[in-house]
């Protein structure tokens, strides 16, 4: 199913949604036309926050395909994103928000064209380096490496550190990550699988379901 455009713009700040969707697919394929379908299917089974890694097969054409498809309602992002050119190019394509793998000239780029930032980040000094640059929001990563009780650790010294983490998280970890304060988690492969690369469309709507049920369980006493 092909996502009807919408004529309504979303005027959701960026820090809020994260919040309160608690969940952002990244996209990352090598087809370009099947990474399309994939971001259309996600916003379509209601993952608001959809990533399009900048190293996607034409990841720029499909950014600006999926917004002029979905319409101005949708919040597609730019991943991977490291320089302040690619910020610009992100940007003329549509896309809505950036996403850095580390803490390079793009945050500040980003910072300065208005643009939310997800900033890449793995220790204590990152973090907080991070939120200092500007950055909306911290992706911790690779969060594989620490796992749920790193980042609860880390929320310890920083509770008001807005943590999303990537790298690694499936259906259990997501769940564990949000009820230890994460304000949302950042999924790549465990939910968009090989749809991106010309797979099953199916069975990607099917995951992005569960992962939307998920995110949503988590007592709300226990959100960050």
């Amino acid at each position: 199913m092909t996502m009807k455009p919408s004529h309504t713009v979303n005027t959701d700040p960026f820090s809020a949604m994260l919040r309160r969707t608690r969940l952002a697919a990244i996209v990352r394929g090598s087809d370009a036309d099947a990474a399309l379908r994939t971001v259309l299917a996600l916003l379509d089974e209601g993952v608001a926050l959809v990533e399009v890694s900048l190293n996607t097969t034409d990841a720029l054409g499909v950014i600006r395909r999926a917004v002029a498809e979905a319409g101005p309602a949708a919040r597609v992002g730019a991943g991977t994103v490291l320089t302040e050119d690619e910020v610009a190019r992100a940007r003329e394509a549509g896309a809505t928000w950036i996403v850095t793998p580390a803490l390079s000239e793009s945050v500040a780029a980003s910072v300065r064209a208005g643009l939310p930032v997800l900033a890449g980040a793995l220790t204590p000094t990152e973090a907080v380096a991070a939120r200092r640059a500007g950055a909306d929001a911290v992706k911790l990563f690779p969060a594989s490496l620490g796992g749920p009780s790193y980042l609860k650790a880390l929320r310890d010294p920083f509770p008001d550190l807005p943590l999303v983490p990537v790298g690694g998280v499936d259906l259990t970890s997501a769940g564990q990550y949000l009820a230890y304060g994460a304000v949302a988690v950042g999924v790549g492969s465990p939910l968009v699988g090989d749809a991106a690369h010309g797979g099953d469309l199916d069975a990607l709507r099917v995951r992005a379901r569960r992962y939307v049920t998920a995110c949503a369980a988590v007592p709300e006493g226990e959100r960050a």
